[in-house]
């Protein structure tokens, strides 16, 4: 019977195919982590439209703040106003906030509009139900900006006011029929266009609604993830789910 004689060439070949296994598991790139974007509640339809692979935490700019202030482990901060972002920016906290996007207040009432409510005028004669956000957050404020341009402030005063820590609760409220109005932006008026009616406001008397986005500095950041969700967002992927959420762009860098 005749024997099989193993190569002396067989253990440096197998030697070999593994060392080729080893290197073609090395180049294949590994899975990139997802970074951690805390953004404006306005920002929660648009921001997983541009990039869904990102963790969100979407709430109210100025509760934002206080949680990054805190040592939140934010990776990207996104505001619906100048000040939250700034204010990080001075105290060393974020990098230079950057303009990504713009937006428009508007009066939203329940499909049927139950208060028979033909523009923000109707509500002088008191004795409605309206929702608006905190003075403290950006839509409150915008609002009362809004108001005190056409001198209205006083439907704050004569009709019942609830008053939200985010857009987001006003739109949900006025949704539901819990109220008659609310001020909310546009882009949000569109999320729940199914369920209610939008009332144009006067554009003399606009505020102007700019939303700043930075990179948040504190230890164990994502710096470099943060950096490339920011050239995103700036870039034509962010421009285009932007625009299609409805919100206004600032001129192209």
């Amino acid at each position: 019977m005749k024997r099989r004689h193993l190569s002396m060439r067989s253990p440096r070949r197998l030697v070999a195919l593994l060392g080729l296994a080893l290197a073609l598991c090395l180049a294949v790139p590994a899975a990139a982590s997802a970074i951690t974007v805390y953004a404006a509640a306005s920002l929660r339809e648009a921001f997983p439209e541009m990039a869904p692979a990102q963790t969100y935490n979407f709430a109210g700019s100025n509760e934002l703040q206080l949680q990054i202030e805190h040592g939140a482990p934010a990776d990207v901060f996104a505001s619906a106003a100048p000040e939250e972002a700034q204010a990080l920016f001075r105290d060393g906290l974020c990098s230079r906030p950057v303009t990504f996007a713009t937006n428009t207040v508007v009066m939203l009432v329940p499909n049927g509009n139950p208060g028979h409510l033909k523009s923000v005028y109707s509500l002088r004669g008191g004795g409605h139900t309206i929702a608006v956000g905190t003075p403290a957050v950006p839509i409150g404020g915008y609002t009362r900006e809004l108001l005190a341009r056409m001198r209205l402030s006083s439907i704050l005063t004569n009709n019942t006011v609830t008053l939200e820590k985010n857009v987001a609760g006003i739109t949900s409220k006025v949704a539901l029929g819990a109220v008659e109005a609310g001020f909310a932006y546009v882009t949000d008026g569109r999320i729940v266009a199914e369920r209610v009616e939008i009332i144009r406001l006067p554009r003399w008397a606009q505020p102007p609604v700019r939303y700043q986005a930075c990179i948040v500095k504190r230890p164990g950041a994502d710096t470099a993830g943060a950096e490339k969700f920011m050239k995103a967002l700036t870039g034509s992927r962010g421009r285009t789910a932007l625009k299609k959420g409805g919100f206004g762009l600032p001129p192209s860098a």
